[in-house]
């Protein structure tokens, strides 16, 4: 099978270690918030499921953390029926840009093919969706959770 691999680029109005700590908790804005079905375990080895209704169907995803270096990096496995049960990887960096911080995900493993390659459009669902929450949020509030 033919593999390849996707990469999305976002920026987050938002430090990098608030950044970093959102993506990290099953809270709203946090890539894992609104599963059905969420079993998640944020540390290296710890175990991830995860399942979200798309276009009528249940999709189950899980995986393991591989590395967490906070605030910088992470990467985790990444196992779905769009992976045909192959074993992907997901890196995600967090670069701070002045104010903001630009956010990279990798997605590397995944078969080249149209089930694969929609993960792309997942991914920069995902990433939209997590900069509009911070977007979202007034400054004053933002200060707040950092204090």
């Amino acid at each position: 099978m033919k593999l390849t691999e996707i990469t999305v680029t976002r920026a987050i109005p938002a430090p990098a270690e608030k950044v970093f700590d959102v993506w990290m908790d099953p809270s709203p804005g946090a890539p894992w918030f609104g599963s059905e079905r969420l079993i998640f375990n944020p540390f290296v080895d710890g175990l991830f499921y995860f399942a979200r209704t798309y276009e009528g169907r249940t999709w189950p995803h899980y995986g393991r953390f591989v590395s967490i270096e906070r605030p910088h990096r992470l990467e985790h496995t990444w196992v779905s029926e769009a992976t045909k049960g192959v074993e992907s990887v997901v890196s995600v960096t967090f670069e701070p840009r002045g104010d903001q911080c630009e956010v990279t995900l990798r997605h590397s493993g995944v078969p080249d093919d149209e089930m694969g390659r929609q993960h792309e459009e997942g991914w920069a669902w995902v990433l939209s969706t997590f900069a509009e929450h911070f977007a979202s949020r007034p400054p004053q509030e933002e200060a707040a959770t950092q204090a």
